[in-house]
């Protein structure tokens, strides 16, 4: 397929509201043509900023700060929207729960959505179409409808991609135009059927003779992969790849332009071609439920944070493994690739433009003749340190950069890193003091499973880090040490709300200072995968052997770094009280004068699981 040989929309995606603040309100769009845009909001005199950022010859994400010119937008209510393109009013129809698209400017958060780990080809359901359901609901008591959507990471998975994705991936390249970037210098198979299921053979790898002599693999002889993910057959590479994913992943619309199921999967092997019929049928489940998704995002406003998997596993897990991506042009050209994406598709709609805009003329500069060389606009992105960014409401929304921040073992290069580094914990200590109360988003949790932190710290002790993620905020002394005395100090506030996700099951700890200076209480709240899930069996067997070894009465609590805290487990309605869910969820955080007030997982097939807060 090739540009214009089909029929393409003007709109690839309806809006996704972004930031909303009483000042600005940020919008999102995919579209093929350049056209120009605004938003009206019933009511109010406005004025529309318009970026527009050309991807390939029939790609344009545009970004749209639609600001008040009299008074601000009103908070805490309703206020429905219209969009025009060209100065013609666009059919919202599908957008809209009662007639028009309207959103909620946050200013004291009662109702806030949260999830992560949204893996397209994985069996389970899309939580966010059970958010849209709810948001449809929740239309006839607007007191109940959610304010705010949290993605605290793994929004897309770039490490691990089905089979047919990738076909899509690269139709949709063509279909688009999208511009391509200088080749690399790695000796891939030349056509897409023979690379399926197999790119991870040809990826830079790291010789076991450099590995250390303290780990398994440097006695088994064993090469060490730079991109250590072991669903990595179809690790995405390119930019253009990593654009076309991103867009397939959040619109509808781009799907009608490709047909990867009528691929011919006779080139693959048994194995192979049974997997991509079930990637298949996952994926086409996927799809159907993405206006839902589309509609969920066009009436809520939007924040994200990235983890692992948006860029690649184990992203900067260790001083080692960094070490191993700087020494390799093809595997840092990779990871720059998945960042870049990252930026553009969420980091810039974060702080709309505030911090994140000002890569916007580099990044111009990078597109020579149709074709992407980011030399210069590497250097540029690596050194832009403010992914972080905070939302004036009450509570006041906290969202952290746990990957590009890390505190280094300058000891041992295969020990984690801290998930922030002293400077940065400094830094979130000033920003959590004198508030009553603080919503923090932490994309891995800062307290977890203690048997699964056990289990972590023995693969590490065994000089394998990256075959169990370690990457708790427990596992670095010096960043738990200090993480620990913030939440102690007297002047921090007396209720946080802590939301994570990264580890595929869901859950509800609350923690309160054995010795601290003032009565607060810690909640952390974890809520994944939106679709993911850790395998049942297992982790059932784990959640058994975590009560009978962390009771609160049992002794090993003494060996733990958190010793000093009082960490209560909280029971579910789900499975007669459990409190480790491994059912893929979206969860709903109700709140009360900045407390908390309900915790609930609205699972994607339309159940429901309710923590007991007592």
């Amino acid at each position: 397929m090739a540009v214009n040989s089909v029929n393409l929309p003007t709109f690839l995606s309806g809006p996704m509201a972004r930031r909303a603040e009483s000042s600005q309100i940020s919008f999102q769009f995919l579209t093929t043509q350049k056209v120009s845009l605004r938003v009206e909001f019933s009511g109010y005199q406005t004025q529309s900023e318009q970026t527009d950022i050309q991807l390939g010859e029939s790609l344009f994400l545009v970004l749209l700060n639609v600001k008040p010119l009299d008074a601000e937008f009103a908070t805490d209510i309703e206020l429905p929207y219209h969009v025009f393109s060209d100065n013609n009013p666009i059919d919202m129809t599908g957008f809209s729960y009662q007639g028009n698209a309207a959103l909620i400017v946050p200013k004291v958060l009662s109702n806030v959505l949260h999830g992560s780990c949204r893996n397209p080809h994985h069996p389970s359901k899309d939580s966010l179409a059970e958010a849209d359901a709810y948001m449809a609901r929740s239309y006839k008591n607007s007191h109940d409808r959610a304010g705010l959507l949290i993605l605290s990471g793994d929004q897309v998975y770039a490490d691990d991609v089905a089979g047919p994705m990738l076909v899509a991936v690269h139709q949709l390249i063509d279909v688009l135009g999208i511009y391509k970037e200088v080749p690399l210098s790695l000796s891939l198979p030349q056509t897409l059927d023979q690379q399926l299921y197999s790119r991870d053979l040809h990826l830079p790898k790291e010789s076991w003779k450099n590995r250390s002599k303290f780990s398994v693999g440097y006695w088994l002889r064993k090469d060490e992969p730079h991109f250590s993910s072991v669903k990595a057959a179809n690790h995405l590479i390119t930019i253009e790849e990593f654009i076309a994913f991103y867009v397939l992943n959040f619109s509808a619309q781009a799907w009608q332009l490709v047909s990867p199921f009528e691929f011919d999967t006779s080139t693959l092997n048994n194995k192979q071609g049974t997997c991509f019929e079930a990637e298949s049928r996952a994926l086409q489940d996927f799809i159907s439920t993405l206006p839902k998704v589309e509609r969920l995002m066009a009436n809520v406003s939007t924040l994200m944070m990235f983890d692992d998997h948006d860029v690649t596993d184990d992203w900067n897990l260790t001083p080692r493994w960094e070490q191993n991506i700087a020494n390799s042009a093809v595997s840092k050209r990779i990871i720059n690739n998945g960042l870049i994406s990252y930026w553009l598709f969420q980091g810039l709609g974060n702080d709309a433009q505030q911090a994140s805009g000002n890569l916007l003329a580099s990044f111009h500069h990078a597109l020579h003749k149709q074709t992407w060389d980011f030399k210069h606009f590497d250097k540029e992105i690596a050194r832009f340190g403010q992914w972080h960014y905070c939302l004036d409401t009450t509570p006041k929304v906290v969202v952290i950069d746990t990957r590009t921040h890390r505190w280094r073992s300058e000891q041992d290069f295969d020990e984690p890193s801290g998930l922030l580094d002293w400077e940065s914990l400094m830094e979130l200590q000033d920003v959590l003091v004198n508030h009553e109360s603080v919503l923090l988003v932490s994309p891995a949790p800062v307290f977890g499973v203690k048997i699964i932190e056990t289990i972590q710290s023995i693969f590490n002790s065994c000089g394998d880090p990256l075959v169990v993620d370690v990457e708790n905020w427990m596992a670095h002394e010096g960043a738990a040490r200090k993480l620990i005395n913030i939440f102690k100090r007297e002047d921090t506030p007396k209720e946080t709300i802590i939301l994570s996700g990264d580890v595929h099951y869901s859950f509800c700890f609350s923690v309160q200072a054995r010795f601290g200076r003032h009565h607060n209480r810690i909640w952390q709240l974890t809520a994944s995968g939106i679709k993911n899930e850790f395998p049942k069996g297992l982790l059932s067997i784990l959640e058994k052997l975590d009560i009978a070894l962390f009771a609160p009465w049992s002794p090993f609590n003494l060996f733990t770094k958190r010793w000093q805290l009082a960490v209560s487990k909280h029971k579910s309605d789900y499975e007669n009280g459990r409190y480790l869910v491994s059912d893929s969820a979206i969860s709903l955080v109700n709140m009360e004068n900045g407390k908390l007030k309900g915790y609930t997982l609205l699972h994607g097939t339309g159940e429901v699981t309710q923590f007991d807060l007592n």
